[in-house]
């Protein structure tokens, strides 16, 4: 994903310019955030959580 820089006047303006972003980002761009947040928070090789439920 490509880094881009805003400079906003206020915390309102950031916040606004921050929901746009967001919404402007598409599902694949989305599913690449969220994989590359959960590698840096649970590691490479984290359990699929998926299948700790099943083996309840």
């Amino acid at each position: 994903m490509k880094r881009v820089v805003n400079i906003s006047k206020n915390a309102a303006e950031a916040q606004e310019w921050d929901i746009k972003q967001h919404l402007s980002l598409s599902v694949e761009e989305r599913q690449a955030a969220a994989h590359t947040l959960k590698e840096r928070v649970y590691g490479k090789n984290s359990p699929d959580i998926r299948e700790a439920e099943r083996n309840k």
